[in-house]
């Protein structure tokens, strides 16, 4: 029996739904971040871009334990000297609820091309709206339930 290659050509992807209200941001990222990859898929591959669309609602409602909220740091330097800028969780939060979601996640994705072109496969939103209800009906995917976890196709 020879092993079965996957090509370009050959990838199917399906739309998930994924309501991040309540639940850690981690766990919920590492979920994420597997379906974005496609390893929940029998034809993985690492050097194909094999995984599936997200969409991430209720971004502003994600949890964080202990005291992350208040002392979790997000750092970025410009590349010039005296070019540190932090934020923390909380302020970043009151911004831009969505990018903390987003942070997590491109951290979990392979740090090459392949996880920049995964990456922009993932659409957050900071509330439980989203505009892409027509992939995901012609698709055949389903809302995910009201617990949270992601949709299965």
């Amino acid at each position: 029996m020879k092993t079965y290659a996957v090509k370009a050509t050959d990838v199917q992807r399906a739309w998930h739904v994924v309501d991040v209200a309540d639940r850690p941001l981690g766990r919920v990222a590492t979920q994420i971040a597997t379906l974005l990859r496609g390893k929940h898929k029998p034809a993985y591959t690492p050097a194909l871009d094999v995984g599936d669309y997200v969409i991430v609602i209720n971004a502003e409602r994600v949890a964080v334990t202990g005291k992350k909220r208040e002392q979790k740091m997000y750092y970025s330097h410009s590349g010039y000297p005296g070019g540190l800028r932090t934020m923390a969780f909380k302020d970043l939060m009151a911004r831009y609820p969505e990018r903390a979601v987003e942070k997590a996640v491109k951290g979990m994705l392979p740090k090459n091309r392949i996880g920049d072109r995964q990456f922009t496969h993932l659409r957050v939103y900071v509330g439980p709206d989203h505009p892409h209800a027509g992939q995901i009906a012609a698709n055949g995917a389903l809302e995910a339930p009201a617990s949270g976890s992601e949709s299965s196709s």
